[in-house]
């Protein structure tokens, strides 16, 4: 299963990006990972195959949304709202079953930078 990111870039405080993960692979838990520098790999939030579970980290409920469209094979994290601590690298995942942990990942993509600056 290949996972390709995209949307990261630079963006105020309060501001809002959009990722996107096109992925290979049918039937997997989607989600996303971040990692900030010095810090571990932390879970963001995941979306099951049917779309009608989402799962969120506290720190980003309320104003990160993600979702998916089957049709193209794609997931989207709409992130609003944006403060300087969710700068990281953020990486899309998939998992047969789960995604709460980096353990649980099966697959990987490749990381995209989300930069907020204050």
């Amino acid at each position: 299963v290949q996972l390709q990111a995209s949307g990261g870039g630079l963006v105020q405080a309060g501001g809002s990006l959009r990722l996107s993960c096109a992925t290979s692979g049918r039937g997997y838990v989607m989600g996303w990972f971040r990692q900030a520098p010095g810090k571990d790999r932390e879970f963001v939030a995941s979306v099951v195959w049917s779309g009608r579970t989402t799962v969120y980290a506290n720190s980003v409920k309320g104003r990160f949304t993600i979702s998916r469209d089957n049709a193209k094979n794609t997931v989207y994290l709409q992130m609003n709202s944006l403060k300087p601590e969710d700068t990281a690298i953020y990486y899309c995942a998939a998992d047969q079953y789960r995604l709460k942990d980096p353990t649980d990942v099966d697959y990987w993509g490749q990381g995209t930078q989300v930069t907020v600056s204050s």
